[in-house]
């Protein structure tokens, strides 16, 4: 038995030290190709060390080597010596049969430094020596989707599924339906989701069928494959929400809520599935389990304006209006904001008879509302009220501006051109 055949032997067994014993003797009495099959062996089993040791003395003797330059290159990636890496790429000569090897290398390298640009002047030039090689189409595909090229890498994928369906690890009708869906084209990216899982099933790639089949507008299929994953994978989180919402479009409110509720039961910490099911509560007429819900989420994150506002306008609806001013000023020590606030809290004060702080803020909302008119609806009765009949007349023009056919407008205008001024 040869000397590295013993080596190897002694590896696969695991038994380190003894094929180190021989390697250095190796090195100096063994053939170039018996040299270079241990070290391939050495790096299949896991010996990375030792196998780049190798493919340096290697070089050594051939230092212009584009075969040795490029696999020590790969075992320099996968050592995270990228800048090494680059060095030897850059030796492998153009006239070289692993140039274009070390070209999608570089492309990589380039590209996980940022350098897109680059990447793909390299991928390209590759691409010129192999015109018919589907792995420069499959990485041009990678390339281009990453930068949000979404039709450029839709195009390279087909080319790519022309003469292959899979590519080292990776299903290419994913892609490509990935590619689809990224560009808002959902219907046509399903049947690719279904050849990819028809070759293995993944729950990502289920989920993003599902979530696919969701932003199509297909409730009933996105329905079906959520369950089939949660079926699968009960904690994967994050298809509760768009089964939920899938369930809401089919108008099926209760299952709607019941599938907010379990997704709250795997992840307690989801604040937009208490927000949610908050939302589907109210239009079922269960308010209390809502404002239980709204609150919740904010419980979670005091900030979550979205939730802050609808258990506002809960409030508002119940006319709770201390409530009101007391969630507003809870979300506003968090440092969170919203010109709605000012506009809500000048009702509830105005509700509570705090009339200075209900002229504040209608004066701090105005800007933001100046030509809302639900908004100088309520402020304008406000003035009224008040007896400002000089701003209270401004308001009103405006309104008839807004709604020129509102006759309710233009009789409190003639009352108020009527009246005295105010002093």
């Amino acid at each position: 038995m040869k000397t590295v055949e013993q080596v190897i032997q002694h590896l696969k067994k695991g038994e380190l030290k003894e094929a180190l014993k021989h390697i250095n003797r190796i090195k100096s009495s063994e053939s170039v190709e018996d040299i270079l099959l241990l070290a391939e062996e050495m790096l299949q089993l896991g010996f990375v060390e030792e196998a780049k040791d190798l493919f340096e003395h290697l070089l050594e003797l051939y230092p212009d080597e584009g075969e040795l330059l490029v696999s020590l290159a790969e075992i320099l990636i996968d050592m995270d010596q990228e800048d090494e890496a680059m060095l030897m790429l850059e030796k492998v000569s153009a006239d070289d049969e692993v140039y274009p090897s070390a070209l999608l290398l570089e492309a990589d390298l380039y590209q996980l430094q940022g350098m897109d640009e680059v990447s793909e002047r390299k991928l390209l030039k590759a691409k010129e020596i192999l015109p018919e090689e589907v792995i420069i189409d499959f990485a041009l595909g990678e390339l281009f989707f990453h930068q949000g090229r979404d039709q450029e890498a839709i195009a390279n994928y087909i080319k790519v599924l022309e003469h292959e369906q899979e590519v080292p690890g990776v299903n290419v009708h994913q892609r490509l339906a990935e590619a689809l869906s990224s560009s808002g084209k959902f219907e046509e990216a399903l049947p690719h989701f279904e050849k990819a899982l028809e070759d293995g099933l993944e729950i990502n790639t289920l989920f993003e069928y599902a979530f696919t089949a969701f932003q199509a507008g297909l409730y009933e299929t996105a329905v079906r494959k959520f369950i089939e994953l949660k079926d699968l994978d009960h904690e994967y989180h994050s298809l509760y929400l768009y089964l939920a919402k899938s369930y809401e479009h089919l108008e099926d409110l209760e299952k709607a809520l019941k599938t907010a509720k379990d997704g709250i039961k795997a992840d307690e910490f989801n604040k937009e599935l208490y927000f949610f099911g908050g939302k589907i509560a109210l239009k079922s007429g269960l308010d209390e389990e809502a404002e239980n819900l709204f609150k919740e989420a904010l419980a979670l994150d005091p900030g979550y304006l979205e939730a802050a506002l609808t258990l506002l306008k809960l409030y508002t609806h119940q006319e709770r209006y201390e409530d009101v001013l007391e969630c507003i000023g809870e979300v506003r020590r968090y440092g969170e904001d919203d010109p709605q606030f000012d506009w809500i809290a000048a009702v509830s004060y105005q509700h509570t008879e705090q009339f200075k702080e209900s002229l504040t803020s209608y004066h701090n909302a105005y800007n933001s509302f100046k030509n809302n008119q639900d908004f100088l609806e309520d402020y304008g009765f406000f003035l009224i009220e008040e007896g400002d009949r000089a701003t209270s007349r401004e308001v009103f023009n405006k309104l008839l501006e807004i709604n020129p056919a509102n006759d309710e407008y233009a009789m409190i205008l003639e009352r108020l051109d009527e009246g005295p001024e105010e002093a």
